[in-house]
């Protein structure tokens, strides 16, 4: 037997068992990638000579970037529906890319910010009618409207009608700025003052945003005065007590809004004390 029969016999005996086993082999590729450089430099040699032969020193590197842990930059996505706190439809948008891929990409909420995408959403949004109508904060806007309460605050001297001018001031005064115009539901029977029954109560105004949402803004009356012996006893925190609406017909609706911001906020924090 020469020597070439017996190399092929030791091959089949080991790679026999190899190839029958039931274990299956995954290979997966790794996408790891380090940085190195050599701790000793390479020896010199002359031109279109032989490179001389390599020392144990020259297998010697150092680490100067290990690109697993580099903290990766952000993705840039563009939304093909409208999401709340991120924007609305063709918004480019930049999240983390472990947050893009679980949150927007694998829902379908979002697709890749590549050139093509781009592009397509672009024409896209030409022709969408609904879109154009929309800005990018306009969900954010109802969400903060909705659970805001707007303090109007009226004269405890001179007689007055609640009219949009002085909704439109109280507006200004919390920092939100609008015209007459959006303001289109006043209350259904007209507030007048000074009364100091319907003081700290209710009642509901609709804004309308772009002049396509509306949406209902809960309201309470304050009179105030400039004269000490006529202004009212100061109530701390007033914002955070219940209230009454000055209709009782005006129950449901009022009911029907979400909490106010500030008292759900003073409500979760008196819980937490209350279970510690």
């Amino acid at each position: 037997m020469n020597s070439v029969s017996i190399f092929s016999n030791i091959l089949r005996t080991i790679t026999k068992p190899c190839l029958t086993a039931p274990t299956k082999i995954s290979i997966q590729q790794s996408r790891n990638t380090a940085i190195l450089k050599r701790k000793h430099p390479l020896p010199l040699y002359e031109k279109n000579g032989k490179p001389g032969r390599l020392r144990i020193r020259n297998y010697i590197y150092e680490l100067v970037e290990n690109t697993n842990i580099k903290k990766r930059p952000p993705l840039n996505i563009i939304l093909t529906k409208f999401v709340d706190g991120f924007g609305d439809k063709g918004d480019i948008i930049s999240q983390s890319p472990m947050k893009a891929y679980n949150d927007f990409l694998l829902p379908g909420l979002a697709v890749y910010a590549s050139p093509e995408n781009i592009e397509k959403y672009k024409v896209k949004l030409e022709n969408d009618d609904e879109v154009k109508k929309k800005s990018h904060f306009l969900q954010r806007t109802v969400n903060i409207l909705r659970q805001y309460l707007l303090n109007v605050v009226m004269s405890a001297e001179h007689p007055w009608t609640l009219e949009k001018w002085h909704l439109r001031s109280s507006f200004r005064k919390a920092g939100i700025y609008l015209t007459d115009d959006c303001i289109t539901t006043m209350p259904k029977q007209p507030i007048s003052g000074p009364n100091f029954d319907i003081e700290n109560k209710e009642f509901y105004i609709t804004v309308t945003i772009n002049k396509s949402v509306d949406v209902m803004v809960r309201c309470r009356i304050h009179h105030w005065s400039n004269t000490p012996n006529k202004k009212l006893p100061f109530i701390p925190q007033f914002y955070l007590k219940p209230s009454e609406p000055i209709y009782p017909e005006d129950k449901p609706i009022l009911d029907s809004l979400p909490i106010p911001y500030l008292m759900e906020k003073a409500m979760k924090e008196q819980e937490t004390q209350t279970t510690h």
